[in-house]
């Protein structure tokens, strides 16, 4: 299977302890140009103390393509605070060129009926288009998530008519257990915008599973990542892979660790 390396990206979460420039040159390194950048990193700002200028220095210094904005939470709850946080996001987003703003749905137990989530998509849909910001709707595979369907999220993206795409996560298509009686038969791949990849060796059951488990790509991967990206592209995807680990672990990484395994992850995929 031979993907493209341009069509390879690392989001930020694999290097906590890195400064947005030590990340970008840790890209260039590897080959790579393509980033997602996070709102939820130590500083808790997307750009850490940078302006938007600086940033933008920096991108084109490395020669690097801001993907995403991760994330816009909880998207399906579109009150007044939401919609505020919505607006900063996409104007920080157009301010340092990012693409496309990721969308994760309420993960906190509490129900939203899909009718609510779709009036939220065409309540955001509108300033997305302002800006002219790629809106893409995660949904998220844990048990208490309010929107935990592929296929639904797809669906109710047609129906709302909006034009937001799908963002389809490795791990959260793993947990969600109807995934694969829904999922073969009914995905539109041509309105997948992005696939996130992170691998799980953890054994135990699959809804007791966390973030905290992922890891990169390996040989004993229980979520079977380079097999779901086999058949995206069987099915004729095209779009971006990014690497999006998210455990405690990545803090000790030294970069020297996190650019071996994100090559070992490349490696596995281009098998």
């Amino acid at each position: 299977m031979a993907i493209d390396p341009t069509r390879f990206c690392i989001n930020r979460k694999i290097a906590p302890a890195l400064s947005l420039e030590a990340f970008f040159q840790l890209v260039q390194r590897l080959g790579l140009s393509k980033v997602e950048l996070r709102n939820d990193m130590p500083s808790g700002k997307v750009t850490d103390d940078l302006s938007p200028e600086q940033l933008r220095a920096l991108t084109e210094k490395y020669h690097i393509e801001i993907v995403t904005i991760n994330a816009l939470y909880p998207f399906n709850r579109a009150d007044d605070a939401l919609l505020e946080k919505a607006e900063a996001l996409l104007k920080e987003a157009k301010s340092i060129g990012a693409k496309a703003l990721v969308m994760c749905p309420l993960n906190e137990g509490v129900a939203i009926s899909p009718q609510q989530t779709l009036e939220a998509m065409q309540k955001l849909a509108p300033r997305f288009e302002h800006y002219g910001v790629q809106g893409l709707v995660e949904p998220l595979g844990f048990p208490i998530s309010s929107l935990r369907s592929a296929v639904q999220a797809q669906q109710l993206i047609r129906d709302a008519n909006v034009p937001f795409k799908l963002l389809l996560d490795t791990f959260h298509h793993h947990l969600y257990e109807n995934a694969e009686q829904e999922f073969p038969a009914e995905i539109d791949v041509n309105q997948i915008g992005l696939v996130h990849l992170s691998g799980v060796e953890d054994t135990r059951p699959t809804a007791e599973l966390t973030d905290e488990e992922r890891i990169m790509l390996s040989d004993h991967d229980v979520l079977n990542s380079v097999a779901q990206v086999k058949r995206l592209e069987m099915l004729g995807y095209k779009g971006v892979y990014a690497f999006e680990p998210f455990s405690s672990e990545l803090n000790r990484w030294t970069p020297t660790e996190i650019e071996r395994q994100i090559r070992f992850s490349i490696e596995l995929l281009q098998a």
